[in-house]
């Protein structure tokens, strides 16, 4: 006999003890016997199922948002805008973090195959740059309004000439403007006076 049966014979029992005491006394009944459950099959701990039948284990570090594991919830529009859009350059640069106006032209050497100038910066150290050279600190360029992306223009040598240096600044997307030109002189003082002796 299974379980099952067992269990319902024992049911089946206990429902008709009460009514054979009541045919037998019509006067006092006896209250009714306590529920007979039976518990599922289905109940099994899962400790007991087979490894084929285990769901798989969590843990709390399963939950947390990570690159892989992605919040459902969360705008993903947040997540792809940019944190910092400050321009990247990707240039060497020499002297980046002076401006133009704050270096000296101190030297010129013109005898060797490549020209060469030296400018000193505020805190007296010189540095020797070459045609090609980007210098100076770069000017930041927003393109589309300010929450559009940005790039930096740097200046560049142009040219080493005998008595000054020519710098030039492009800008790669406007290739219709023609690029800023700054000449700085070796003697600026010696120019001013110069202009000083024409009369005006």
């Amino acid at each position: 006999m299974n379980r099952h049966a067992r269990s319902a014979s024992l049911l089946l029992a206990g429902a008709l003890v009460p009514l054979a005491m009541a045919c037998g006394n019509s006067t006092a009944s006896a209250p009714p016997p306590p529920p007979v459950r039976i518990p599922p099959v289905a109940a099994a701990s899962a400790s007991g199922l087979p490894p084929e039948l285990k769901g798989p284990q969590y843990t709390e570090n399963d939950f947390a948002e990570s690159d892989h594991n992605r919040d459902p919830f969360r705008s993903f529009l947040v997540q792809t805008q940019p944190v910092d859009r400050q321009a990247l350059n990707q240039r060497k640069v020499q002297l980046a973090q002076y401006s133009l106006d704050e270096l000296k032209l101190v030297a010129i050497v013109m005898g060797s195959d490549q020209p060469r100038a030296m400018f000193v910066d505020p805190s007296g150290k010189g540095t020797v740059v070459y045609k090609g050279t980007f210098v100076c600190r770069p000017e930041v360029v927003h393109i589309g309004g300010s929450n559009g992306p940005e790039y930096q223009l740097n200046w560049r040598i142009d040219r080493i000439r005998e008595g000054d240096v020519v710098l030039i600044r492009e800008d790669p997307a406007q290739p219709a403007i023609p690029p800023a030109t700054r000449v700085i002189p070796l003697h600026p003082e010696a120019e001013k006076q110069a202009e000083a002796l024409i009369p005006g």
